[in-house]
């Protein structure tokens, strides 16, 4: 495992153990990192102040690798891991200094990001439109892409235009709608559908069980089809 120049042997359970290896690979490859966001714990946290970029990084784990998160105003839009603290710190310093995806990637190779993220990137998506894409990118990252009911049951409301206007929320894999964007919980819509329900997907109306469906499609249809007429965002 190459943990940067001349670290040795590092205890990664050590409060401060990685963002100390972290500061001292960036000073040994001439790199600067902003202030750690995180003080104390096991994690490693880096905001660039103006820009909203953010970098996470967590110790390694059973596999012995690190996993970063690359965040922007809040949502994740990159996601990596490596066993290299070295491409760590390049994509690290390169992200919160502005770097783009693409030019992020060019340094750090382990860096992996969705065709969403650079749209998104190219021309910021509105704030229904974005929680869509994050919600429907889980399935390609850990851990949410051990659950491909939820991400069948996902795409298939996309995937219909009265649906995807409203903002989707997920509560314990559930999927609801909403017409509320900032407090979304106090505008929900329609049913709710539940993926794991006995095996089914589960339509539910307050705590009335409506049906129980076979298929993710069948199921977005029915909530579909109990719309309130013109339901959308304000």
């Amino acid at each position: 495992m190459n943990t940067g120049v001349g670290h040795g042997e590092v205890d990664w359970d050590e409060d401060g153990a990685l963002r100390a290896a972290l500061g001292r690979t960036a000073e040994e490859l001439g790199l600067v990192l902003p202030e750690s966001d995180r003080e104390w714990g096991r994690l490693a946290e880096y905001v660039a102040p103006g820009n909203g970029r953010r970098v996470v990084v967590y110790p390694p784990d059973e596999r012995r690798t690190f996993e970063v998160s690359f965040q922007q105003h809040g949502p994740r839009l990159a996601f990596g891991e490596t066993e290299d603290l070295t491409e760590v710190a390049r994509a690290t310093a390169a992200w919160t200094d502005g770097a783009g995806l693409a030019e992020t990637r060019a340094l750090a190779p382990f860096v992996r990001f969705r065709p969403w993220a650079l749209a998104h990137e190219r021309e910021p998506f509105g704030k229904v439109e974005l929680m869509w894409q994050l919600k429907l990118d889980r399935v390609h990252m850990p851990p949410y892409d051990r659950h491909p009911r939820v991400h069948a049951l996902l795409a298939a409301a996309y995937a219909r235009p009265e649906l995807r206007q409203l903002m989707p929320v997920n509560s314990h894999f559930n999927l609801w709608f909403s017409t509320g964007v900032e407090e979304y919980w106090k505008n929900r819509v329609g049913y709710i559908v539940c993926p794991y329900d006995e095996g089914l997907y589960g339509v539910w109306g307050g705590q009335e069980l409506i049906a129980r469906t076979e298929t993710a499609e069948e199921a977005v249809a029915l909530v579909v089809a109990a719309l309130p007429e013109g339901a959308t965002v304000a």
